[in-house]
């Protein structure tokens, strides 16, 4: 019995030391959408496509508001976990190989989160206005968007993101304004008094539930429609 037990964990300790390294291969995730991006080309053609980039809150969103996409010439092409560091690595391949005509970006509760280690706030913004550079020199309009409102991580619970998420918030919508840019403003709409997210917007604290994602919805909408109009 012992020595099924031991086999049971080597093996166990074989593949996880294995999904370890497959991921240090391939850090930012660029293969998450490899296969989906070669299957794009009728998109590419309309006027009004949009792509999504952002952390487990755009890559849930499809998922828990299947009809707001429903239709849309829209593509999500969020990664859950993700910090704004890895979806700058795969920026080019997500977003910008795609030819859309918007990007809405989403992103930085990762970072503050530190789910790649401890990062500085400038360098958070730093990365977010790399990507709105990189997309406006390929000629796709650009779309910033607030992080949503937090003020506890459940799977980091010595942090207090409230003051970091402020300031971070303040960086994207001063370079929107200054560079003429549309920011959406998630945070205002739904913050709750403890400037977090109320039960009813999100279980968890971070992750919006179909009415959080109903809000977003109208927000984004509005910003898309100004924007490509």
């Amino acid at each position: 019995m012992k020595i099924r037990y031991a086999v049971v964990l080597l093996v166990c300790s074989y593949f996880s030391a294995h999904a370890q390294k497959t991921k240090e291969k391939d850090w930012a995730n660029v293969k998450r959408y490899e296969a989906a991006n070669e299957e794009v080309g009728p998109f590419k053609a309309s006027a009004k496509s949009v792509i999504y980039m952002g952390d487990s809150i755009t890559d849930f969103w499809i998922k828990v508001d299947s009809t707001f996409w429903a239709g849309k010439p829209y593509l999500d092409r969020g990664i859950s976990g993700q910090t704004t560091t890895q979806m700058l690595v795969r920026f080019r391949q997500d977003v910008i190989n795609l030819k859309p005509k918007a990007v809405v970006i989403l992103a930085g509760i990762n970072d503050i989160a530190e789910n790649n280690g401890p990062i500085k706030t400038e360098d958070i913004f730093g990365n977010i206005k790399s990507m709105a550079i990189l997309a406006k020199e390929a000629k796709i309009k650009v779309i910033l968007c607030s992080v949503l409102p937090a003020n506890e991580f459940r799977w980091r619970p010595e942090i207090n993101p409230v003051d970091k998420v402020s300031a971070l918030n303040a960086l994207i919508k001063d370079y929107a304004k200054q560079n003429n840019i549309a920011y959406v403003d998630y945070f205002s709409k739904m913050a709750d008094a403890e400037k977090g997210l109320p039960l009813a917007l999100a279980k968890d604290g971070v992750h919006p539930t179909l009415a959080g994602y109903q809000i977003m919805d109208t927000l984004v909408e509005k910003a898309i429609h100004d924007t490509l109009k």
